[in-house]
């Protein structure tokens, strides 16, 4: 039954695909000769930097706004761990927002650089001429794969005591995460952790500027809700991540596969945080749910 659903979904989806194909592609050429340049590589560097930067820093600050002024007043009941953060260490963040803008500007921007020559080094598509949808949605499910398997081994790398207090230490200096505190870290581990995990798929694929761009923006998101504190409606949970920074010892992947393969989540799964790791379909909040 599961199968038949998930077929049948995606069939729609395809047909929805195809049926709308050249709503997508006239509006995938009207942004690009809109906003792009003449130029692909300019494009390229400089529109995937924008507008990830733009979500990133949009709805990151929106998550803050509601740490700082609780408001809107309902969603407070989502946060995973009432109190934490309050009051809000505001130089501390400061550090963490200039640390964090460096990374995206001063080691994003040439590692985005070198992304791209890699990449017409690997064969790139044509920028203009967007993808099939079995192209799209195959890319971005081994983009999930190739992301777990980078992130998990490398982040365990950077857990190890020989090389911990040296880069990735500076993480963790927020217990309890805060959403633009995400990719606040040493630059050396934004390079090889952070972007390296989101650009390895697209360039092991040769995909399409378009599927990066669509990947780039659900890492964003992602990232964003996994360090915000919350766990929102509808919304995937941010139990798994926020786990790994109470118990820095548990929960080093991205899905979870290879946390489950190696046994590095074995504390999680005993705990309540384990049984409120779950898409809340109604307002009712997982502390509601399941009471410590």
């Amino acid at each position: 039954m599961v199968t038949e659903l998930f077929s049948n979904s995606l069939r729609h989806c395809q047909r929805f695909w195809v049926a709308s194909g050249d709503f997508w592609q006239s509006n995938w050429v009207w942004a690009l000769d809109t906003f792009g340049s003449q130029d692909d590589e300019t494009t390229y560097i400089y529109g995937l930097t924008f507008v990830t930067m733009a979500i990133y820093w949009g709805l990151g600050f929106g998550y803050i706004l509601m740490d700082l002024s609780k408001w809107p007043k309902f969603l407070q009941k989502y946060k995973i761990r009432p109190g934490t953060n309050e009051p809000f260490d505001v130089s501390k963040f400061i550090r963490g927002v200039l640390q964090s803008l460096f990374n995206q500007i001063v080691v994003g921007i040439p590692v985005a650089y070198f992304a791209y020559k890699l990449m017409l080094w690997r064969g790139m598509p044509p920028i203009r001429v967007l993808p099939t949808f079995q192209r799209l949605l195959f890319d971005l499910l081994a983009f999930v794969l190739t992301a777990e398997f980078n992130f998990y081994y490398s982040h365990r790398m950077l857990h190890h005591k020989s090389v911990y207090k040296y880069f990735h230490k500076k993480h963790h200096e927020w217990t309890y995460p805060v959403s633009v505190m995400a990719i606040c870290c040493h630059p050396v581990e934004h390079c090889f952790l952070n972007m390296f995990t989101v650009l390895l798929g697209p360039f092991l694929l040769g995909s399409h500027m378009a599927t990066s761009l669509a990947f780039l923006v659900m890492a964003m998101l992602l990232i964003l809700h996994d360090h915000s504190g919350f766990h929102l409606p509808f919304a995937y949970s941010s139990q798994f991540h926020i786990f790994h920074h109470l118990r820095i010892n548990q929960c080093f992947g991205v899905i979870g596969l290879l946390d489950w393969l190696h046994g590095t989540d074995i504390i999680f799964r005993r705990s309540t945080a384990f049984k409120r790791h779950v898409v809340l379909t109604g307002i009712t909040s997982t502390r509601e749910l399941y009471p410590d």
